[in-house]
């Protein structure tokens, strides 16, 4: 998944729990949908870094090739202007983006 085109927003802003309660009817089901959701993408993000960033690994590194990387460097500057995992799983819920089910209510 690209999460660069993902609509989140970048920083922290206050939420009306109001609003996240509506979805589920229950605040602590709502986050722990959200929380869920953000540790997949948490996982997803790091699967990814590793994997670009394991093109670049050398069974000896000296001092002037940690300094002087410049891909890496690219590739670091990338990730850390993502959105964080949290916000872009917020931004899913909110947009109904997200699939979940609730046992309990599905056997009723």
């Amino acid at each position: 998944m690209n999460y660069k085109k993902v609509k989140a927003d970048i920083t922290t802003t206050t939420r009306n729990v109001r609003e996240l309660q509506e979805k589920t009817e229950n605040i602590y089901q709502s986050v722990v949908i959200v929380s869920k959701r953000a540790n997949q993408i948490a996982f997803d993000m790091k699967e990814e870094l590793n994997n670009k960033l394991s093109e670049f690994a050398s069974s000896t590194d000296n001092l002037e090739e940690v300094f002087e990387n410049r891909e890496q460097i690219e590739i670091a500057k990338y990730y850390e202007q993502l959105p964080k995992p949290t916000l872009i799983a917020v931004h899913e819920f909110m947009n109904d983006q997200i699939y979940y089910r609730v046992p309990e209510k599905d056997n009723t």
